[in-house]
């Protein structure tokens, strides 16, 4: 069995952080995230499932007040499901990456994006820097 895989996730963490350079985006690694990015795209899907069938099982109340506090509620939580959805297509788009080979590389300048910035996210496209200037550009040009 992978050492990868009988580890425990801070463990195997601190394993990937540690790996030497010419390790970066191994087999192993890429084996690691796309592991994770699936358990992360189960969840959503659980999710998406349970909030279809909150949804459908409310009840309609002849109480004004518990109708709008009910309408709220299913406000609230089809926003949530919104970010989600935007979260499962970046998911989908990481998983594409790693089939294709470019997982772990900066769309933008081509360059590593980071062990330590993958673990934080792992959807993650463009490193740490080129993220920061396509924020700082977004802010002057209102973009």
């Amino acid at each position: 069995m992978d050492k990868l895989a009988v580890r425990g996730d801070a463990e195997t963490e601190a394993m990937l952080l540690a790996a030497p350079e010419e390790e970066y985006m191994s087999a192993r690694q890429l084996a690691f995230f796309r592991q994770r990015l699936r358990e992360e795209e189960e969840a959503l899907l659980s999710a998406v499932k349970e909030t279809a069938g909150h949804l459908q099982e409310a009840e309609t109340s002849s109480d004004w007040s518990d109708r709008a506090s009910t309408e709220e509620e299913h406000t609230l939580e089809l926003r949530v499901r919104d970010r989600e959805r935007k979260l499962l297509q970046k998911i989908r788009e990481a998983l594409r990456r790693i089939d294709d080979g470019s997982y772990g590389w900066c769309e933008e300048t081509g360059e590593p994006i980071g062990m330590a910035r993958l673990l934080a996210r792992p959807t993650a496209s463009l490193s740490l820097e080129a993220q920061e200037r396509r924020e700082r550009s977004k802010r002057r040009f209102g973009g």
